[in-house]
């Protein structure tokens, strides 16, 4: 058995099999029908999760389960079960495979996301576009025009500031020749005790991907959509990295001539001197790899400190990997926990073009810095699509932001986060430092901090494993 390499299909494939007898399903309500699975929890996954929650692992929140991961292959052999990795990023990143010129680059991404849209539309006969307004989910809405489905714009908007973005999303929705539709983010749809999806095997659906998830499939319904099309997954695909990597990696791999023309582009993207970027590259060279394992040991007992980060296959970098490469492959393996946060997917396709394998395929294939040509973040995108989309989007480097919706529902909800929290399963379990928690939760929140959205993410865990028996 093979898992495809994309995650952008949101089949899972999960598997329990010992001494040669078992089963491997793409839904685990099918192994508990039939008789063949008890669930119970897998607290040790749940120690990860909490301590490690951006690593997508083979393990599952469920006891002896385990998930077949994108790009991984399984072999059994009487009583034996072999897991070898049958597709690697690594192989596209190699000297061998760059793109050597900006045009050329833009021209095969350009190719490959019409083909990835095109494949998916002509099945499709009424299609739900979540169009923010930004660029990734802009380049999804290009590739829609023409087509014989029918598409339905929905942008989303909070009751805070952050968020709206319906100035860009229009002038792509007028593009298509269709109408943009507003769907509201209100907080009385928020919620951090819910009912999972009856197949979700870990936890990965918070209260801000609920509150998405209901109004988007409100306006599904509403629209008589058949498939929901998304942008995400855009900056890790196209390589929108926040540090110098780019210009090291230009360093590292190429002549002096176009090291220098990195740096200057690194200057401008970040708006710095040509010197400060040169420093920030000449650290970013000195610096030892970066590694792949971030743990968050925030609001969690001391007890729980000896958990042992678990690799993801794709972390498993050659000696000479560049730290560009390094930083956008660790980014694509965290794009595996998407097709996870979204109940929607379970009553209509949810599309994810970008994260498609010929996409990655095409966009690993143009080197990092590349991709800050002229001083632009995904720029080898916005080369290929500069002819498609209004110049006000083309050129747009601001970003929307949930975060002033966020900490406006944690302020309303506090009290009730503290007490879910502190009331829970992982608190009998030991994992939770409660007297850390109560403190934070008896101070006002100082401006621009952002540690609250930690208890959302504890929330997330804390409301799957009380759904599990």
């Amino acid at each position: 058995m093979t898992r495809a390499p994309s995650a952008a299909g949101n089949l899972p494939c999960v598997w329990s099999i010992k001494d040669g007898a078992g089963f491997l399903t793409s839904d685990i309500s099918l192994a508990l029908q039939a008789l063949l699975y008890r669930k119970q929890v897998n607290w040790d996954f749940i120690a990860h999760r909490l301590r490690y929650p951006d690593i997508k692992t083979e393990r599952t929140g469920l006891a002896d389960l385990f998930e077949l991961l994108p790009g991984c292959s399984l072999r059994t052999s009487g009583t034996e079960v072999s897991i070898r990795q049958a597709w690697s990023p690594w192989n596209f990143v190699a000297r061998e495979q760059r793109y050597r010129d900006l045009r050329d680059a833009a021209n095969q991404v350009l190719h490959a996301v019409e083909s990835a849209v095109r494949a998916w539309m002509s099945v499709d006969r009424s299609i739900l576009l979540e169009l923010s307004g930004g660029l990734d989910s802009s380049i999804v809405a290009a590739c829609l025009r023409n087509c014989h489905a029918h598409v339905t714009c929905c942008n989303l908007v909070t009751p805070v500031p952050g968020v709206d973005e319906q100035q860009y999303a229009r002038q792509v929705a007028e593009q298509l020749g269709v109408e943009l539709h507003a769907e509201h983010l209100s907080f009385d749809k928020a919620r951090f005790n819910f009912t999972p999806p009856p197949d979700s095997v870990i936890p990965a659906m918070g209260p801000l991907q609920y509150v998405v998830d209901e109004v988007m499939e409100a306006a599904a319904k509403h629209h008589g959509a058949t498939a929901y099309y998304s942008g995400g997954g855009g900056d890790s695909v196209f390589c929108y990295l926040r540090t110098a990597a780019p210009s090291a990696d230009a360093w590292r791999a190429h002549s002096f001539g176009d090291a220098i023309t990195a740096v200057r582009n690194l200057a401008s993207l970040h708006q710095c001197t040509f010197w400060k970027a040169g420093r920030l590259t000449l650290s970013k060279l000195r610096r030892p790899p970066q590694s792949p394992f971030h743990q968050d040991p925030t609001f969690l007992a001391p007890s729980s400190a000896h958990v042992e980060p678990e690799a993801h296959p794709w972390f498993a970098a050659p000696m000479n990997a560049l730290p560009g490469d390094r930083e956008r492959i660790f980014d694509l393996a965290g794009n595996q926990l998407f097709e996870s946060q979204a109940a929607r997917k379970y009553r209509r396709p949810l599309r994810f073009p970008l994260l498609t394998q010929p996409v990655m395929e095409a966009c690993l294939r143009a080197p990092s810095w590349m991709w800050i040509a002229g001083g632009r973040n995904r720029a080898v995108a916005r080369t290929a699509f500069s002819d498609r989309l209004p110049p006000d989007v083309l050129n747009r480097q601001s970003k929307a932001t949930y975060m002033s919706y966020l900490g406006a529902m944690y302020e309303r909800n506090k009290h009730q986060i503290e007490d879910f929290l502190l009331s829970g399963r992982l608190e009998s379990q030991g994992l939770l430092d409660t007297r850390a928690i109560s403190s934070f939760f008896s101070r006002p929140l100082p401006p621009r901090d952002r540690t609250f959205l930690r208890m959302f993410d504890l929330c997330m865990v804390e409301n799957w494993v009380r759904h599990q028996p």
